[in-house]
């Protein structure tokens, strides 16, 4: 006898994905052209972020884990900590941080597993990619001081507003939270607090430094850091490699031989690999000389921690269980995105049209629809300003385009699914409507100035 009151779930999906199948309009060109986008999306989120992006934090996020003390992350960002100091700390991280909303998943996933406060956890979690120092200057240059400062403004304030509203729902579990934490007893100090600043200060120099994009103009300041990035990257590296050498007790000839490993892989892709991949079509954009070492100094260290049984391999375990926690949601996500909107100056299933249409002037419906495009469409840091540019050229509003600014950088369909795995359904629901309806309101108000 079959239970239907546990098998109607499994009998309903079934029939969905037959029908979706059955109805598959595979004859139809802008379908064909969206599989293509959703492919060529995961394609180049494969080829910009994971490496360079992802990895980096999840070892960030595993060293949060590991050699954090539950009892300092909770000094600064529990349900005890003073709130300037909290909401602080978690409302400027993004002028440090300059990560899209995925890279700072993993970063808010150790957080949160510490014992984090709700709020502050939430207040980090949306302005790590909205408050990005770069971002907010390349907004003013190209879309005016108004907009560049508008979306400086909001974005702090969006986030301090976010984290206390999110501790007021659920003030509750943040009290309990809160008692469980008088009551923890106080972490022994394995290292003093200065070489934890260098320790992970090496790991976020390179997260940084690495995805340090390039100025509009080829001169100045800005310039030169981007000049000079992967030597920066470099320097931060070997930085690591002596902390791991001489306050974790790794192997220096291990170290050495990941460091002479990297530099040949340098030597290969900048004079060999790199100019025979050069001459295949699409991969000249892509910067091998660096992307080929990147790869095998992540593989080497992998391997040296993966074979210790102390603290450095639980790092890397660590490390290895926010990879396969949120790598496979966030590429779902990918896949979906491009399917429906496309990429950046492509279309998905949605046309463009569309889009131009429903965001004109300056309606409760255009500054809605812009911040729910915003959250669910995936904005790599810094295109979202070129892509907002093209917008605003056709029609849209002022309004409706800072509501897009303040959503879409820290919300995305790939990080929504994440986000969902790591604190619930119902907190991520209220997160996500928290930050479309104060878009909208900001969207509103701002289109209305003169």
């Amino acid at each position: 006898m079959i239970d239907w009151k546990r098998e109607w779930k499994k009998l309903l999906l079934g029939v969905v994905v037959f029908a979706a199948c059955f109805a598959m309009p595979v004859d139809q060109p802008r379908f064909s052209r969206a599989v293509f986008e959703s492919l060529a999306l995961t394609k180049w989120y494969a080829q910009e972020h994971v490496l360079l992006c992802l990895i980096p934090a999840f070892f960030i996020a595993g060293a949060i884990g590991v050699f954090v003390s539950q009892a300092a992350v909770m000094k600064y960002l529990g349900p005890t900590a003073p709130k300037p100091l909290a909401y602080g700390v978690a409302s400027v991280s993004g002028t440090i941080l300059a990560v899209c909303s995925c890279t700072v998943l993993p970063l808010f996933a150790g957080i949160w597993r510490m014992g984090a406060g709700l709020g502050p956890a939430t207040a980090f979690l949306y302005s790590g990619p909205a408050i990005n120092v770069l971002a907010i200057i390349l907004t003013a240059r190209i879309l005016g001081a108004e907009m560049g400062i508008a979306r400086a403004v909001g974005a702090i304030v969006f986030s301090i507003v976010i984290g206390l509203i999110m501790h007021l729902i659920y003030r509750k579990e943040e009290t309990d939270k809160a008692n469980a934490a008088i009551a923890m007893p106080e972490a022994e100090v394995e290292r003093p607090l200065w070489q934890n600043i260098l320790y992970f200060g090496s790991m976020v120099g390179i997260l940084v430094f690495a995805n340090w994009g390039r100025p509009e103009e080829a001169a100045g300041f800005w310039y030169a850091v981007w000049s000079s990035k992967w030597i920066l990257t470099a320097l931060f590296a070997v930085a690591l490699g002596v902390i791991l050498v001489t306050w974790f007790g790794l192997e220096g000839w291990k170290v050495a031989a990941v460091g002479a490993a990297t530099f040949v892989a340098w030597l290969a892709g900048t004079f060999w690999i790199g100019p025979a991949l050069t001459r295949v079509a699409d991969a000249h954009h892509l910067p091998w000389e660096a992307l080929i070492p990147f790869a095998v100094a992540v593989i080497g260290v992998s391997i040296v921690l993966g074979t210790r049984k102390d603290a450095a391999g639980e790092w890397f375990d660590q490390t290895w269980t926010f990879a396969k926690q949120i790598t496979p949601l966030l590429f779902i996500g990918v896949l979906v995105a491009g399917f429906l909107l496309g990429r950046p100056s492509e279309e998905g299933m949605i046309p463009s049209e569309w889009v131009v249409r429903l965001v004109g002037g300056n309606s409760v419906r255009a500054n809605l629809f812009a911040s729910v495009l915003g959250a669910f469409m995936y904005f790599a840091t810094l295109t979202e300003v070129p892509i907002l540019q093209g917008l605003m050229g056709a029609g849209m509003g002022k309004g409706p385009a800072l509501a897009l600014l303040l959503a879409g950088p820290a919300l995305s369909l790939p990080n929504m699914l994440v986000i969902r795995s790591i604190m619930g359904t119902r907190k991520t629901i209220v997160f996500i409507s928290l930050v479309v309806v104060m878009a909208t309101i900001s969207g509103l108000i701002f289109g209305a100035l003169p």
